[in-house]
């Protein structure tokens, strides 16, 4: 059935025409054989993997060169929705040619951007998008079976969304360095419960074992307890707010701070920072700092570092700090 057969406005219309096909017409749905694999020159690799919220399952063929790792052919069986076939079509096609640590790192999202029509319209509604994680989970098992270990050693971080595969730790130091304070503002920054929403809050589409409420709640109560930290260090100095500390004071406060929340992430890319000053223009305290290694004149400096910098200070030391690179 063609997309301009249907009628328009309908749920219809927020699948892509690459969808529709695959959902009728898949190109990679069938089995590879044991005789198969011997004439491909390869070994036979079957995985399955089932979703449990919805009964969607998928059955995944490999045909694995032992000599290089790379998949030589891949099918699919799928048990499930137009939309599970769909993404199992496409996952099948990405994994040939590859080798099997390559097929490991094709995501979710990737399966998905494959069936776009176009790059910036998403293939499928946003409730359909646990169908593209089911065909990244069945890679992830047709890998650990072929190497002979667990699944979940593919999988470095805890991933809290899986549409959008956005992992704890990327969720904690967005809401750190960003000041964030709602759900929606976690969901602008990382795209985070954007799809499913079942990572937003119990009695979505399936259980999760974390949420996203709860993680800006928790995150917000440590960022607190750190700011009531930096106080009680600041009186236990004998000062009652950065603004009565003596710029020895502000700069060693602040070199602390920088050290544990900033410094570390510049890095990680070969850069580093420096203060180079810190002058009151009231009500603003104006922290002039200077760019070290990759990070000079690096264009992120001038905006997105430069925000993330101001953000934590902000959060930690006085609302009216400003940073200002020279």
């Amino acid at each position: 059935m063609a997309k301009n057969d249907l009628i328009t406005g309908s749920i219809w219309d927020e699948y892509s025409n690459q969808v529709i096909r695959r959902m009728d017409n898949p190109t990679y749905q069938g089995e590879i054989t044991e005789e198969k694999a011997k004439e491909l020159g390869g070994k036979l690799i079957v995985a399955d993997f089932g979703a449990e919220s919805c009964g969607d399952a998928v059955r995944l063929y490999w045909c694995v060169d032992e000599n290089t790792d790379k998949i030589l052919d891949s099918r699919f069986k799928s048990f499930g929705c137009g939309t599970a076939i769909a993404s199992s079509d496409a996952m099948a096609e990405l994994c040939i040619g590859k080798t099997v640590d390559e097929a490991v790192r094709i995501t979710n999202i990737d399966v998905e951007k494959a069936l776009r029509d176009t790059p910036d319209v998403p293939a499928v509604p946003p409730q359909k998008m646990h169908c593209s994680v089911m065909a990244y989970d069945v890679i992830k098992k047709a890998a650990s079976t072929y190497k002979g270990v667990d699944m979940e050693s593919f999988e470095e971080e805890f991933i809290v969304c899986e549409c959008a595969r956005v992992s704890l730790a990327t969720l904690q130091e967005v809401i750190k360095i960003n000041d964030l304070k709602t759900v929606e503002e976690v969901t602008d920054y990382t795209k985070a419960g954007a799809f499913c929403k079942s990572c937003i809050k119990p009695g979505g589409h399936e259980e999760k074992e974390m949420y996203l409420v709860d993680i800006l709640e928790n995150t917000r109560k440590e960022m607190d307890h750190d700011k009531m930290k930096v106080a009680a260090d600041a009186s236990a100095a004998g000062e009652s707010s950065f603004d009565k500390m003596t710029i020895v004071q502000r700069i060693k406060l602040i070199d602390e701070i920088l050290d544990t929340d900033i410094r570390p992430m510049l890095m990680m890319d070969g850069g580093n920072m420096e203060i180079i000053d810190i002058k009151e223009n009231m009500p603003h305290y104006d922290i002039y700092i200077r760019y070290l290694g990759a990070c000079s004149g690096c264009a992120s400096g001038d905006t997105g570092t430069l925000y993330a910098i101001e953000s934590v200070l902000k959060q930690k030391l006085d609302e009216n700090i400003r940073v200002l690179p020279i």
